[in-house]
């Protein structure tokens, strides 16, 4: 019991750099000497030192004669390469660290059991897969990207209480202003964000967390005739921006003109443009024909749908998943939020964590 309270710790604190790590994962770190915390650490900013180097250099002077003889709990397999930071398995070893337990092993191709390797090799006690569950619920964005090879997906979409989530070119409000600003602390989190060219036309949306403080995702449209006018909130430059079109390839300040056939399905194609990028996950926010779109192919992997406290009457019926779970109900005041999670998943839903 003792051992899980301290990888919650480590959970708790790699959570702290949400929307910061990525394409790297969250990672925290404890160091404990007979039931006694003595470092804390965790990986606060991609191309910065991870969360054990964090939690070693944490130690205090006057503790740093019990490394030795300490036990570090981490959530993820320390590295075991040469990035942008040194190894931190190579770390533990010249440290002495005495026994390390983890949560989840990791599955770059460059780590993927070689850092627990190297701390076996050198005598270091080994204990894995605890609170694997939870681990895997918290860096599901980067375990997604490495083991499917695609960005991990979320669809949302706001719809009334019968089920429709707007109408033909007429922008309907139906979220309260708490779930608005919620929405955009999702955007900070999230590497990338999706419309189509409907969506762009009619809400003019900016895509952006204006109501939230923290970064902006990368914007794409499907735009596939470049119908949408310059006027658009989205080629205010406010975000990096991706025009996905058929007409050309070209960049102008913040805005990317990617051309693509439209030959082959513009989910998939879109998607591995996506990974080659780096790009950890993506939030698809419609309209209703992109998320069908993602819905049909099975490329999902969390829904989270908003009920406002109205009706229409008639308009354009929201989507309705497949193969799905719900995880969580809850009431945001006069709003309803539902997550589901694919049954396919492979990164089950842990409750004392956040989204």
């Amino acid at each position: 019991m003792i051992d899980e309270l301290y990888m919650l710790r480590c959970l708790e604190l790699a959570q702290k750099a949400k929307g910061f790590t990525a394409p790297n994962p969250m990672v925290g770190a404890i160091l404990v000497y007979s039931n006694r915390i003595v470092g804390e650490g965790w990986h606060q900013q991609y191309g910065e030192a991870h969360a054990e180097i964090n939690c070693l250099n944490n130690v205090l002077p006057e503790d740093r004669h019990l490394i030795s003889e300490s036990t570090m709990y981490v959530n993820l397999e320390p590295c075991a390469h040469n990035g942008n930071t040194p190894p931190c398995s190579v770390r533990l070893v010249e440290e002495k660290v005495k026994k390390v337990v983890i949560c989840n092993k990791d599955p770059f191709e460059k780590v993927n059991g070689k850092g627990i390797q190297n701390l076996i090799n050198n005598n270091i006690e080994i204990k894995t897969d605890l609170l694997s569950n939870a681990g895997l619920w918290l860096n599901r964005r980067f375990l997604c990207f490495h083991q499917l090879h695609r960005p991990y997906i979320i669809l949302k979409w706001a719809q009334t209480l019968d089920s429709f989530i707007g109408q033909s070119n007429k922008q309907i409000q139906i979220s309260n202003m708490v779930c608005k600003q919620l929405m955009h602390k999702w955007r900070t989190e999230e590497a990338a964000i999706i419309i189509g060219t409907k969506t762009a036309l009619c809400d003019n949306p900016q895509l952006n967390a204006r109501l939230w403080h923290g970064k902006n995702p990368l914007r794409i449209v499907i735009d596939r005739e470049l119908k949408i006018p310059a006027t658009n909130n989205i080629f205010d430059n406010s975000a990096n921006t991706w025009i996905i079109n058929k007409k050309k390839n070209e960049i102008c300040n913040n805005i990317n003109y990617i051309k693509l056939t439209f030959n082959y399905n513009i989910v998939s194609e879109i998607l591995k443009l996506l990974f080659e990028a780096k790009i950890v996950s993506l939030i698809v926010e419609g309209g209703s024909q992109l998320l069908n779109s993602f819905i049909e192919l099975e490329l999902w992997d969390e829904a989270r749908i908003f009920t406002g406290n109205t009706s229409l009457g008639n308009g354009i019926k929201s989507p309705s998943l497949t193969n799905s779970e719900l995880v969580l109900n809850t009431e945001i005041e006069d709003n309803k939020l539902q997550l589901f999670t694919n049954k396919n998943n492979k990164y089950p839903f842990y409750p004392s964590l956040e989204l």
